[in-house]
């Protein structure tokens, strides 16, 4: 289960490092209810909760480095890697069943993994971490450098993409959040399209040509049995360094200008619109609360509230919320706790997807879900899998990929623009898998 964390350097500004690991330990999975672990070739199902599971078989496989004065400045020395999707919620809330789930991807899909090569753009240099022995790490690193000749299957859609929703039937999803908004349901809820396109080749020949179309800090691709993840995402979940928790939700868009003069008006529009801020403060204040049960009490501190982050295709309006953790035990707690990420769900979080069940047509299976790493010297780093594209293996559906885009529906919302904006944060993707 091969998996890359892509900070997307250098094109990307914001990331520094870049993770790639494979030949997982163990790897737990989740589907419909059920949680299975595979390790050397066996499969079991196991009762435990998932998020405990992980740090079980995190401590039976591998060394606590986080007392190693040398692992304190390597973001992964061995660890529980890979996708929390968003269907993982309804291991955590009990919720309805209503959209269709057709896509074969795991709801969970974590490694535990004793090796990672790391690049670190700051530094430039690469370098191999490993908690295998002496003699198996000796091995892994005479596989590396050796030169192999790279798969040249390509990638092509064999049709075009088509969306799970009319442009009219956005429109009546839309006006219902709206009704649901003015009768005290919920403050925000964020509204998704899906895109469906059959394709045939190699998904990471696709990943690699979006990379170059539109590079973004939290990247990443993992590939599974059922399918592949390729996610182009510029927005954090979670990261915990040395106990410091940071958070950095989305919320406000605004495509780019075809000139200079039009990137900057939009640009300066989104940081002076209310509707955006106020769009923001809400899922900042839901963000506040979710770290707040897990953090040391008044540790939670909003440092830079509506910054403006550029990416190729749009404008982000981005919140930074920090706090601090007692220990390192409370850092899966955390991330349960905080799952699925306020700002792609709505508040208050629970009706939201609640809602989100009621009028999206299909599960969001890996979308709106998060890939990341919880490392063993205590680190952790996760991403919310916006910008995001989801395959079906070949045989299981016919070769399917799919892509979503959605937005925060507010009071003030209006159904033209947000509509709209679903494809100005997505097309750049759909345009660049059609030109392949």
């Amino acid at each position: 289960m091969p998996l890359l964390l892509d900070s997307s350097r250098p094109a990307s500004h914001f990331g520094r490092y870049d993770i790639a690991m494979a030949q997982p330990l163990a790897v737990i999975s989740h589907k419909n209810g059920v949680t299975q672990v595979e390790q050397n070739g066996v499969i079991e199902t196991t009762d435990v909760d998932p998020f405990d599971l992980i740090g079980q078989l995190q401590t039976e496989l591998l060394t606590d480095t986080s007392t190693l004065p040398q692992a304190q400045h390597i973001p992964f020395t061995g660890g529980a890697a890979g996708l929390f999707g968003y269907d993982l919620g309804r291991a955590i809330e009990s919720l309805p069943s209503k959209a269709i789930a057709d896509i074969t991807m795991q709801d969970l899909c974590i490694g535990i993994y004793p090796w990672a090569i790391i690049n670190d753009h700051e530094l430039q240099k690469s370098y191999l971490v490993s908690q295998l022995d002496e003699s198996s790490t000796h091995a892994l690193e005479k596989h590396i450098l050796q030169a192999y000749p790279p798969k040249s299957q390509s990638f092509c859609l064999e049709k075009d993409f088509v969306s799970n929703m009319t442009k009219q039937q956005y429109s009546e999803k839309f006006h219902r959040v709206i009704d649901y908004i003015h009768a005290g349901d919920c403050y925000q809820v964020n509204l998704a399209q899906r895109f469906d396109a059959p394709y045939c080749g190699n998904p990471w020949q696709a990943y690699q040509h979006l990379r170059r179309v539109s590079p973004t800090p939290f990247s990443a691709y993992l590939e599974t049995s059922k399918g592949a993840i390729l996610s182009l995402s510029p927005e954090r979940l979670l990261q915990v360094d040395n106990g410091k928790v940071e958070t950095k939700p989305i919320k406000g868009t605004r495509k780019r200008g075809e000139t200079v003069n039009e990137d900057e008006h939009l640009y300066e529009e989104l940081a002076a619109s209310p509707k955006d801020r106020s769009e923001n403060l809400m899922i900042v204040d839901l963000l506040r609360n979710d770290l707040s049960k897990h953090c040391l009490p008044f540790s939670v501190k909003v440092p830079q509230l509506f910054a403006i982050e550029s990416y190729s295709n749009v404008h982000h309006l981005v919140t930074t919320i920090t706090g601090k953790l007692e220990s390192k035990e409370h850092i899966l707690p955390l991330l349960k706790g905080a799952f699925p990420g306020g700002s792609i769900t709505g508040a208050p979080k629970l009706r939201a997807m609640e809602i989100i069940e009621e009028l999206e047509p299909h599960r969001r299976n890996g979308y709106t879900g998060s890939i990341g790493y919880i490392s063993s010297n205590g680190r952790m780093d996760t991403n919310i899998c916006i910008r995001t594209l989801v395959t079906n293996a070949k045989g299981d559906h016919g070769g399917h990929i799919y892509c979503w885009a959605g937005g925060g529906l507010v009071a003030d919302s209006e159904c033209e623009s947000e509509y709209q904006e679903t494809f100005d944060k997505v097309n750049n993707l759909l345009n660049g898998l059609r030109t392949l």
